[in-house]
């Protein structure tokens, strides 16, 4: 184990925005880190635990130590007739995981396709899409408290997840370092087709079945890699690549009103899309919320393909937030601040960073 200073974080986030850390470290194995608890850089100092670097905006340099988790590995525990026990490690990158078990025809991640980040990340956020979150199949998340050096297992409850939330990003943020989850999959099919363009991907007709770039698509759903591989191609044409346009995914989460707030807003804004889900917190299936695509929200006030000097709202989908070379960490979070403002005044709702900001 080497711990450097002065590190360049530039090619370390995918927003690609420049920024030094005091001190980094990589760790590869549960011996760096026990001894990394031990290294006066790294009792001394403020903490910041990295991934991808796919969900993470710096505003400025980190004034203390940056550990990149670099733990490999993925093992089948154990199975049987319907079910597949599976354990990986956090250094491992989350879209490896999705084709490993989608590879042996096992579903529940399959929805989770392409998501940018590292294992480790997933339960910090809870990280969700078309219609499945990670807290729908995990078993359990292991990590060290950085205080005392001793190893927890926290089983679903314990995680309190929410949404993109979890106790690692509220009450124990920066408390515990993630080395690996486990997750429980099934061997039965259960296509989740939930969402609309989901659905509409997998049934639209070829104009020519001759030519795959047709245009066209009529998918046949016979494994979890059929879903994996339509994710993928949808998330492909929507969402820019971070290593050609840096850009953290979804900058900002969907929002959540009560039903009597989005009937008001209803009237006002009669063709605002909407989901319903269940209240978590309530803990009632008789209590719903009502979630309003951000995107939706952030198109309406005029955001999307606007750009603003090195930064912009991508012209595909007004969620993200990219950086057209040269940005720095305080321009996006202006032009960041410059949304939030503009669909506060348009709707009344607050858009809330879906990111670590690091400021």
């Amino acid at each position: 184990m080497k711990i450097y200073k002065n590190y360049d974080l530039s090619k370390l986030n995918t927003f690609g925005v420049s920024a030094n850390a005091k001190f980094f470290v990589e760790i590869e194995n549960e011996v760096d880190l026990k001894e990394l608890f031990d290294a006066p850089e790294f009792l001394n100092s403020q903490k910041l635990f990295l991934g991808g670097g796919s969900n993470v905006l710096f505003t400025k340099d980190f004034d203390g130590i940056v550990v990149l988790n670099k733990l490999k590995g993925i093992k089948i525990l154990k199975e049987d007739s319907e079910t597949v026990t599976i354990r990986s490690m956090g250094g491992e990158m989350w879209h490896d995981l999705v084709t490993f078990v989608v590879g042996r025809g096992l579903w529940g991640i399959e929805n989770l396709s392409l998501i940018p980040g590292t294992v480790g990340a997933a339960p910090m956020q809870n990280i969700g899409a078309y219609g499945v979150e990670l807290k729908d199949v995990l078993e359990n998340v292991e990590a060290f408290d950085i205080g005392t050096g001793e190893k927890k297992i926290f089983n679903r409850k314990e995680c309190e997840f929410g949404y993109r939330d979890s106790v690692f990003k509220g009450k124990f943020k920066g408390k515990y370092f993630i080395t690996a989850i486990t997750l429980i999959l099934s061997k039965i099919p259960k296509p989740n087709l939930s969402y609309k363009i989901l659905s509409e991907f997998l049934e639209k007709p070829a104009r020519n079945a001759s030519h795959s770039d047709a245009g066209g698509n009529k998918i046949e759903i016979k494994s979890s890699k059929d879903i994996s591989d339509a994710i993928s191609a949808i998330r492909k044409s929507k969402l820019p690549d971070p290593k050609k346009l840096g850009n953290a995914g979804s900058f900002f989460k969907n929002v959540f009103v009560e039903p009597a707030e989005f009937k008001k807003l209803q009237k006002l804004f009669p063709e605002i899309p909407y989901f319903e889900e269940e209240n978590e917190k309530n803990g009632s299936k008789a209590s719903v919320l009502i979630k309003i695509p951000a995107g939706w929200l952030i198109e309406q006030c005029g955001w999307k393909g606007k750009r603003l000097g090195n930064v912009g709202v991508h012209e595909k989908q007004a969620l993200v937030l990219v950086n057209y070379g040269g940005a720095r960490g305080e321009e996006v979070m202006a032009l960041a601040n410059k949304i939030i403002a503009d669909v506060k005044e348009k709707f009344d709702l607050e858009l809330t960073p879906e990111v670590n900001l690091i400021r």
